[in-house]
This record gives C-alpha cells, sequence and structure tokens, in this order.
C-alpha cells in the first residue's frame, strides 16, 4: 500500500510540531495559541497541502462534492 502523506508533507508537520511545543504555532488572523495536538497536525498538513505537497483531501473538502 502507497504511502499516505509525501515528505514534504512530513517535513511541515514536523515543524508545526515543534513550534507547537514550544508554544508559538497560532491560528489564523485571530492569532491564539494552538492548544491541542491535532490541531497543529491539521495546521502542518494544511501548509503541506498549500506548498503542494503530497496529502490527500481532508474529510472537510471531499465531503462537499
Amino acid at each position: 500500500m502507497p504511502r499516505k502523506y509525501g515528505p514534504k508533507a512530513q517535513e511541515e508537520v514536523k515543524k508545526a510540531m515543534k513550534e507547537y511545543k514550544k508554544g508559538k504555532l497560532t491560528i489564523g488572523k485571530s492569532k491564539k495559541k494552538v492548544e491541542k495536538r491535532e490541531q497543529a497536525v491539521a495546521i502542518g498538513l494544511d501548509q503541506a497541502r498549500r506548498k503542494g505537497g503530497k496529502v490527500p483531501k481532508s474529510k472537510k473538502q471531499s465531503k462537499g462534492k
């Protein structure tokens, strides 16, 4: 079975997790601090998606179609 996430996605999630652990990862324009690990992973995957990494569509994106 092929990998679900590419190396770019893994790298972005890794960066997001490092920021989360330091307490510097924020959410969107509101600049609220991320409080949950799952939010940090979602932010990392979203950043990878925007940079063109191999990441499957989120449930929210695929549900509407």
